[in-house]
């Protein structure tokens, strides 16, 4: 029993440090045993493996996962994500006349609606009107700025920025394991790679 206190102890210290971490864990008067873990490797490739994952679950395109969205709740879109944290959906927010802001949760595979939930968050209420206003006259919605940017790539991710105070939709693409930012222009629909992506 002192055992597993001990290591559930140092598993929780591995967890939290986040680095290297030697734990040691010994029974009785047996050999000691020393394992050592490496997360921030372990955590990169976790993170690649849930992208191809999701990529792979997903036959359901950004512009789909949008139309899916608005069609349960209408409003005008703002940003559709790939969530790939393990629950893999689309999460697409829509926002309303009235500035009331929902996360739309679409399924990959089949473009069914999982759910909708009111964002409460209060937080960004200024910078929501700015983005609905610069949305609401926009020749470029988000349902065509996707696949725009899907001549580069599968899209896993569409949203507003505010580059230097004239707003753009981005898009993330995925073409054979490389990562691209897009800008796709509000007024004409133009595509130009993003030159500030890091």
């Amino acid at each position: 029993m002192k055992r597993n206190i001990v290591i559930a102890t140092l598993t929780a210290a591995a967890l939290a440090t986040g680095g290297t971490v030697a734990a040691f864990a010994a029974g009785d008067d047996e050999v000691t045993a020393t394992q050592r873990q490496t997360n921030t490797g372990a955590r990169a490739d976790d993170d690649a493996s849930e992208e191809r994952t999701a990529l792979s679950d997903s036959s359901i395109t950004a512009a789909e996962a949008i139309s899916a969205a608005l069609g349960h709740t209408p409003g005008t879109a703002v940003s559709a994500d790939l969530d790939d944290d393990g629950a893999t959906a689309w999460e697409v927010t829509v926002v309303k006349g009235d500035g009331t802001e929902y996360d739309v949760r679409i399924a990959p595979d089949s473009g069914k609606v999982l759910g909708a939930q009111r964002d409460t968050d209060d937080d960004n209420d200024g910078d929501d009107r700015a983005e609905l206003a610069a949305v609401k006259g926009a020749q470029t919605d988000a349902r065509e700025a996707a696949p725009a940017a899907a001549a580069n790539g599968t899209v896993t991710e569409v949203d507003l920025d505010d580059d230097n105070g004239a707003m753009a939709w981005t898009a993330d693409t995925v073409k054979d394991g490389r990562h691209s930012e897009w800008k796709v222009a509000l007024d004409s629909g133009k595509v130009t790679q993003d030159r500030d992506e890091d």
